[in-house]
């Protein structure tokens, strides 16, 4: 389609958003409206939210699976979003994340090879990795996923490379870590809530007695294992620049990370801050498989997205996760 142009460059374009009931989906949606795109969510509610779908977007309420009936009415390009995402789910029932993640995401790739949908950007994962040997992580890094999950979301990688390659399609995978934050209406509320700054702000809203810490005694500053945080909308901005720089016949990985970190105490000290209550914590001992430090370079996006973190500051991001938990605090 062609017509209004929208932010960094592109024509208005009708895109289907999978997933975009969920937290990250719908703050791409609603960005995606914004920036003037006509968008159709497709969700089947099983982890995501009915009024978190955006005003502005179309609402189809169906798996990913049925896709193949929705791209037949025409689409520029697909964003996808939708998938299992418990790293322990993954490991005690894989069968929901080999059939959830990969045969759904096969099927989709398969109805947009039948009705010549161009564009694809995924939301892959830096699990992907599994135990880095260096950081920060680059995209040349070995894939060795530990678990379920990560090697779901390889799986789904690697088909994408073949579907671009045989069919002509523009598609890019973004990988990164902890997606933190929220945008006005659009945050974190998960059913099964897994994340750290999400579970420490239930202490502050008084919904759990305290924080778990996973071992105290890692082979860091102060002890506690490092991870990365990018706030959502600097993800969101990651996915429209995705789709503008997408290469017909190519699939193109981006790492996105602060590519620095930050570790358990400095959250919960920041989220101390923010919120101004003591948030109680417990040390215990380390979970197995759990690296000191996970850090992703986005050094490749930068210089081909022209990418780069706009919220950086961690009391920023933390901030706005807790105007969005007080709102909708269960």
């Amino acid at each position: 389609m062609t017509g209004l142009s929208s932010s960094y460059g592109l024509d208005r374009m009708r895109l289907l958003v999978t997933g975009g009931a969920g937290y990250i989906g719908s703050v791409c949606a609603a960005r995606l409206v914004e920036a003037g795109h006509e968008v159709v969510v497709l969700d089947d509610l099983s982890t995501g939210h009915r009024d978190a779908v955006p005003d502005g977007c179309r609402f189809i309420q169906r798996s990913v699976e049925d896709a193949a009936t929705v791209l037949a009415e025409g689409f520029d390009g697909v964003l996808h979003f939708a998938a299992r995402s418990l790293v322990g789910e993954s490991v005690t029932h894989p069968q929901r994340y080999w059939l959830g993640n990969v045969v759904a995401s096969l099927r989709l790739l398969e109805a947009m090879r039948e009705h010549g949908t161009p564009r694809l950007v995924f939301s892959s994962t830096a699990a992907t990795y599994g135990e880095p040997e260096s950081v920060p992580i680059i995209e040349e890094a070995a894939t060795r996923p530990t678990n379920p999950y990560g090697a779901t979301k390889l799986a789904i990688d690697h088909a994408i490379s073949s579907y671009a390659l045989a069919h002509g399609i523009a598609a890019v995978s973004l990988r990164y870590f902890n997606v933190a934050g929220a945008y006005g209406q659009y945050g974190e509320r998960h059913l099964v809530e897994t994340h750290l700054i999400p579970l420490i702000l239930q202490v502050a809203l008084g919904h759990r007695d305290e924080i778990m810490v996973f071992g105290d005694d890692w082979p860091t500053a102060d002890g506690t294992c490092i991870r990365d945080y990018i706030h959502v909308l600097d993800l969101a901005d990651a996915h429209e620049r995705a789709l503008a720089h997408a290469v017909p016949g190519q699939h193109r990985i981006y790492n996105l990370g602060n590519g620095t970190g930050f570790s358990v105490l400095q959250v919960l000290d920041t989220c101390r801050q923010v919120t101004g209550h003591p948030i109680p914590a417990r040390a215990t001992a380390r979970r197995p498989g759990d690296p000191a430090v996970l850090i992703a370079s986005s050094d490749r996006a930068r210089s081909e997205l022209g990418w780069k973190q706009e919220r950086c500051d961690l009391a920023m991001i933390i901030a706005d996760a807790w105007q969005f938990a007080r709102r909708y605090p269960r």
